[in-house]
């Protein structure tokens, strides 16, 4: 697969290369991130090899991370127009507002006339729901984002780090009232973090959302950066959120095998079983330096085997929860005993050979 080979969106019709530009590390102000030099070598980079999907967030770098793009690719009409840039509201950046984040009517329009100036555009093509609101009706929510789509400042919807349950209401709210639906769910999703797949997974392949995993890496874990022969030598960057013990050594001995098949990477290897998931439209990549965006570019050239997906597969496989847990007794509960889809169910749990029902 290369970076051009684009994706429907979900149940939609946008167009999205399988790699997204994360901007979350686009600007310094918080010591970490990246130059506005190396941002726009970055973005620039991304583009001439293919990629058209580019992710930020009022949020992010205090609404910097939005004017850096705006100053490059929001000037520039032709470089604007045939991009998808995606941004996100629920942020708050304003001390002592209550109803300056949140997914309220009055925060949402606001944040998204903000938005709109920091990156120097007319329209959004995708706006995210960046985290749910808990004091905001999902249907004041719904009804705001279909005003900004029918005054054309935004194009298509998406929700991020909401549980289920929550966007299956939002969705089929607006689905009764002819409202535009969400199309995307942005979730964190790597090898090392896949409780996704117990909720979340399943309900974005029945719904029809295209699903954009963040922290593919898992906040770096799963870089190459951090190996056994360095074990203890190397400080996380971002402490606590990168989880460096027995299961992930673990994970990195196996990866770097398959690494060295491919002659290839460990983050490419990581980054391709991200890619290759059930229900995965784009995979979004952050990268503070031009370097490091041209390792993960080069992962959509890895195909992972069968054996090695389902290797990789049985490393990490969570646990599911009540009633996930529950499902393979099932069939021999509802099957009778017969095979039905290809799904054979056994000997039956209810009812014994040569045994009448009542």
């Amino acid at each position: 697969m290369a970076l051009n080979d684009y994706i429907t969106l979900g149940r939609s019709g946008l167009r999205v290369s399988p790699l997204c530009l994360g901007a979350m590390t686009f600007g310094e102000g918080r010591g970490w991130g990246s130059s506005v030099e190396e941002c726009q070598e970055i973005m620039d980079r991304f583009i001439d090899a293919g990629g058209n999907f580019i992710d930020t967030a009022n949020g992010y770098t205090a609404g910097h991370s939005e004017a850096i793009i705006g100053d490059h690719i929001g000037r520039d009409a032709a470089k604007r127009d045939r991009l998808v840039l995606a941004t996100k509201f629920s942020s708050n950046l304003y001390l002592g507002d209550p109803n300056g984040g949140g997914s309220g009517r009055k925060a949402i329009i606001k944040q998204c006339e903000n938005s709109l100036r920091r990156l120097q555009t007319d329209y959004i093509d995708l706006y995210w729901l960046h985290n749910w609101d808990v004091h905001t009706p999902i249907e004041e929510t719904m009804a705001a984002l279909e005003d900004l789509i029918r005054s054309g400042k935004v194009r298509y919807i998406g929700i991020s780090d909401t549980p289920a349950w929550k966007v299956v209401e939002a969705n089929l709210i607006a689905r009764f009232r002819g409202w535009s639906q969400f199309i995307g769910l942005q979730i964190e999703y790597s090898l090392l973090e896949r409780s996704v797949e117990a909720e979340l997974v399943p309900m974005a392949q029945e719904l029809g959302l295209g699903i954009t995993p963040w922290s593919p890496l898992k906040a770096g874990a799963l870089s190459g950066k951090y190996t056994r022969k360095n074990e203890g030598e190397l400080k996380a960057d971002r402490g606590a959120m990168v989880p460096l013990n027995e299961k992930t050594y673990a994970l990195i001995d196996e990866l770097e095998k398959i690494a060295a098949a491919h002659e290839s990477t460990i983050a490419r290897v990581a980054l391709a079983w991200v890619r290759m998931r059930p229900g995965v439209t784009s995979t979004i990549i952050g990268a503070r330096r031009v370097s490091q965006l041209e390792d993960n570019l080069k992962s959509t050239d890895i195909t992972l085997t069968a054996e090695e997906l389902a290797h990789l597969d049985s490393l990490t496989k969570p646990t599911p929860p009540f009633p996930q847990n529950m499902e393979a007794y099932f069939p021999a509960i509802h099957n009778g005993g017969t095979t039905i889809n290809g799904v054979a169910g056994g000997a039956s749990m209810i009812i014994r050979p040569g045994e009448k029902p009542y």
